[in-house]
């Protein structure tokens, strides 16, 4: 984003109108730049630096934003779709300035923790094959999940495409006809979680989410729910877990 904008433009980014609604807003002084009453709605400003208030309501401007979202069944991860509803349909107005993207991938049936932001440089490097950042899920499987298939998922599996998985940590919650467990991956394949049991003849029921890197899911955080990340979440998100 660029440094200088036109007052009216961040304005109406931030959710406060149309540029006519906000041009009503400075006429009648309800418009300030740091402490300043504003005159002109094309005037250019700093949203990183000025502090900018209209009726009565400060602007957070932050250059770069990390939510920690709690995607939901039956949402998309993707800015946006002319057809299914997407993460960041769930997200207020007041982000719509940002431009976030979904740093990484959930099958749309599948819940859990992703994050939503507009750091290029970090989505790529979580999502980098060469990080291996981990990440940690729960699931319910069809079948009885057994030691055979922690040391299967130790020692890697074959997928469909003939694909061998890196080394998987496969830990069993609760063995039988529907077996709970939590699996930590150390790569993102497409699908892997459902590829990987397939290959060892069950199939995932539901899936979910909990961990990327040292960062776990809030689990205050209701389905669609959300929340910003601090500086220490961000540094435990690049973090193994």
């Amino acid at each position: 984003m660029k440094s200088l904008q036109r007052l009216d433009k961040v304005l109406s980014n931030f959710g406060f109108g149309s540029r006519n609604d906000i041009k009503k807003l400075i006429k009648k002084g309800l418009v300030t730049v740091d402490g300043v009453t504003a005159r002109d709605a094309s005037m250019h400003v700093d949203p990183e630096k000025s502090i900018i208030a209209a009726n009565g309501k400060t602007l957070n401007y932050r250059r770069f934003v990390y939510l920690m979202m709690n995607k939901p069944a039956g949402v998309i991860s993707a800015s946006y779709d002319d057809k299914l509803k997407t993460a960041v349909d769930l997200l207020p107005e007041e982000y719509s300035c940002f431009g976030l993207f979904p740093a990484g991938r959930l099958d749309i049936d599948t819940e859990g923790m992703l994050l939503l932001t507009n750091d290029g440089q970090l989505a790529h490097d979580l999502l980098s094959p060469k990080k291996h950042v981990d990440k940690r899920y729960y699931a319910l499987i069809d079948g009885a999940v057994t030691e055979d298939d922690v040391k299967a998922f130790a020692e890697g599996v074959i997928l469909d495409d003939g694909y061998r998985t890196m080394p998987a940590e496969l830990f069993i919650i609760r063995s039988g006809p529907r077996s709970e467990i939590e699996l930590i991956l150390h790569e993102g394949k497409f699908h892997q979680v459902k590829r990987m049991f397939k290959a060892v003849g069950k199939k995932v029921i539901y899936l979910k989410r909990i961990q990327m890197g040292g960062l776990k899911l809030d689990e205050s955080l209701g389905p669609g729910e959300f929340k910003e990340l601090t500086p220490e979440d961000v540094e435990l998100l690049r973090s193994k877990s």
